[in-house]
């Protein structure tokens, strides 16, 4: 960074600049018509990770069926599920609604303007809680997130990897001393603007940047490889194979979904039935579609499905944080007999192994997984991952 003047020449450069140039650039953006600080804290949610383009729809229905705080907080989890369901990372809604629970219970459905209440709600880390105090309350809190972090490092040339703590921590003390007195709402919805849409991952757009005069980062040549950032580990890749069962009789046009279990990865959530294959040559993605079918059947059997295999019927694959799932469904027949389905004694952590799925003995647990016949109709009920909505909604449209 630059000695003491000119960073200071710097810093009021840049804040004066990025504010002018928000004041006429800035989005049109539903949460942005309002002060209102649970509008501001369900925004952040689901803006993590997430594209602006795709939030804005979800945002505006999520608050259609909560319109408050005590309306979210009083929901079946379902409901919230359902309302979140496609923008994925599901733990992020039932923290949503777990801290609104708490904002009822401790401060009369009032979000706190403080930082330590709001720091201690769940879900709400550093970057929200920032965002919240200063959007919502006009407080000079720093709300630091990937956008902030690479405006940041461009333009005060830094290099520290920005994946460290103490690179956060050096972020959010300069982004402190960036914010005009009175203006930090502005302020912080300007640097994350300027990351969104200018000072962009990759190929920047420097020439029209509002303050690329005095970007060290650009003056240096290094706009490119900054942020300085450690490569997360990838995914680590699983292989499952998955049983689309379609009813016969009375469940004729359904196929049978079943709830996972109520902790661990996408809790309480449906899904189609599926097991793990192994890596190995011969298993996973290599296995024959014969014994990968009869082990599903027998699967199946072991829950108390019968289920004929008729074949394979597609591929499939999804990404979480640290698990990539490539998985082959089967199409499997109700085998006669079935008949409505009985109360099976599958355990609930059947699936659940390392917590993304394993096989267990049926009887290794009392508690049961739950199974239902679906229409594609029914899909507008229940809350499924993305990867299931994808499945079904395919084979729907196919028969």
């Amino acid at each position: 960074m630059q000695d003491s003047k000119a960073s200071k020449e710097s810093k009021q450069y840049f804040s004066r600049e990025l504010l002018s140039w928000y004041e006429q650039a800035k989005r049109d953006l539903p949460w942005r018509r309002h002060r209102n600080p649970y509008y501001i804290w369900v925004s952040e949610i689901m803006l993590q990770q997430t594209r602006v383009d795709t939030v804005i729809p979800y945002f505006q229905r999520f608050i259609e069926r909560f319109p408050t705080i005590q309306a979210l907080a009083e929901a079946p989890e379902e409901d919230v599920l359902k309302s979140w369901e496609g923008l994925g990372y599901y733990s992020r809604a039932r923290n949503l609604q777990a801290a609104a629970q708490q904002v009822m219970e401790r401060h009369g459905g009032i979000v706190p303007d403080n930082k330590k209440d709001v720091s201690a709600l769940k879900g709400v880390g550093p970057y929200t809680s920032g965002a919240i105090l200063s959007i919502a309350y006009n407080q000079p809190e720093p709300a630091v997130d990937g956008n902030v972090m690479r405006v940041l490092s461009r333009y005060f040339l830094i290099e520290e990897d920005i994946m460290k703590t103490g690179t956060r921590t050096l972020m959010e003390e300069l982004a402190t001393s960036l914010i005009p007195p009175g203006r930090a709402g502005d302020f912080n919805q300007a640097l994350m603007e300027l990351g969104a849409l200018i000072c962009t991952p990759k190929s920047p757009q420097c020439l029209i940047c509002p303050v690329m005069v005095h970007c060290s980062g650009r003056l240096e040549g290094a706009e490119e490889r900054l942020p300085v950032k450690s490569k997360a580990k990838p995914p680590r890749p699983e292989y499952r194979l998955v049983a689309l069962v379609e009813g016969d009789g009375a469940q004729a046009g359904r196929v049978l979904v079943r709830r996972r279990p109520d902790t661990g990865l996408l809790a309480r959530m449906w899904e189609l039935p599926h097991i793990p294959a192994a890596a190995e040559p011969g298993e996973g993605a290599g296995l024959p579609d014969g014994p990968a079918m009869d082990r599903l059947a027998a699967a199946l059997g072991g829950a108390g499905v019968m289920a004929a295999p008729v074949g394979a019927l597609m591929e499939a694959e999804h990404t979480f944080s640290h698990i990539h799932w490539n998985m082959r469904v089967f199409r499997f027949h109700q085998a006669d007999g079935l008949g409505e389905l009985a109360a099976v004694a599958e355990s609930a952590a059947a699936y659940e192994a390392n917590g993304a799925g394993g096989a267990v003995s049926p009887s290794a647990s009392d508690d049961s997984a739950e199974y239902r016949w679906i229409t594609q109709d029914d899909m507008g009920e229940l809350a499924f991952p993305n990867v299931f909505i994808r499945i079904l909604n395919r084979y729907f449209s196919s028969i």
